[in-house]
C-alpha cells in the first residue's frame, strides 16, 4: 500500500484533492509499499529551497527530497515532493497543458527521482521520459512532451 501525506503550505484555489495525489504516487511506484510526503509550497518557499538545495535562483516545479535510509534499517519511506502550485498553473498555461495532467505529471516525474531515475544525462533522460509517457498514459494523460499546438 502506499500511503502519502499531503501538506497544503499555499493559499492557491486549485490544488488537486488527496486522493489524486495518492492515484498517482500509486501509479509511478516501483513497489508495492511506500511512503511519502507531498508539500504544496508558494513561489517563496519554492524558490528558497530551490536555492539553498540546489544552489538556482528562483522557484521551481517539483523539488524531490529521496530519503537517504541507514544501512540495515527496513524502511517504507521514499522521500518528500515539494510542488509549487503556482508554478505548475503558469506551466500548464504557457504549454496549453490541463492543469490536472500537469500536477499528474509533476507527482509521476518527483516519484521517478524518488525512486532513482534522473535525467542528467540523454540516455537517463529517454528512459525517464519513457516510463513517464508510459505511467501518463495509465492514467488516461496524453504525451507530457508532445508539442501543444495553439493559435
Amino acid at each position: 500500500m502506499i500511503h502519502v501525506e499531503v501538506q497544503r503550505a499555499t493559499e492557491r484555489q486549485w490544488v488537486p484533492e488527496d486522493g489524486k495525489f495518492l492515484r498517482w504516487a500509486s501509479a509511478a511506484a516501483k513497489r508495492d509499499e511506500a511512503e511519502l510526503v507531498i508539500r504544496i509550497v508558494d513561489e517563496t518557499e519554492s524558490a528558497q529551497l530551490n536555492e539553498y538545495y540546489r544552489h538556482k535562483a528562483g522557484p521551481t516545479n517539483v523539488l524531490s527530497f529521496p530519503f537517504e535510509v541507514p544501512e540495515g534499517i527496513p524502511t517504507q519511506v521514499l522521500g518528500d515532493l515539494v510542488i509549487c502550485a503556482a508554478v505548475v498553473e503558469r506551466e500548464a498555461h504557457e504549454q496549453g497543458k490541463s492543469l490536472e495532467a500537469h500536477w499528474a505529471h509533476m507527482v509521476v516525474h518527483g516519484m521517478l527521482h524518488l525512486q532513482g531515475y534522473d535525467h542528467v544525462s540523454e540516455t537517463d533522460a529517454a528512459v525517464m521520459e519513457a516510463e513517464e509517457i508510459a505511467i501518463l498514459k495509465s492514467l488516461g494523460f496524453p504525451n507530457p512532451y508532445e508539442e501543444i499546438m495553439t493559435s
